[in-house]
């Protein structure tokens, strides 16, 4: 059973350089590139959370070249 067909499964909120965010299952590492944001919770909390911080969809270096 993959860890999306799993609701006991502990996700944490990550981001990468570009402020990005994405989901990954908490007692999995990190991928490259990408570090903890702080929260941990269900899928759906997670999701939750990063549609309320997450505002601007712009990578980072694209926002900084545009202002």
């Amino acid at each position: 059973m993959s860890t999306q067909e799993r609701d006991d499964v502990e996700y944490k909120v990550v981001v990468n350089d570009e402020e990005q965010y994405s989901i990954w299952p908490a007692e999995r590492e990190n991928a490259p590139g990408w570090k903890d944001e702080g929260k941990r919770g269900t899928r759906e909390e997670c999701l939750e959370h990063i549609g309320r911080v997450w505002t601007d969809m712009r990578p980072l270096s694209l926002r900084a070249r545009m202002e």
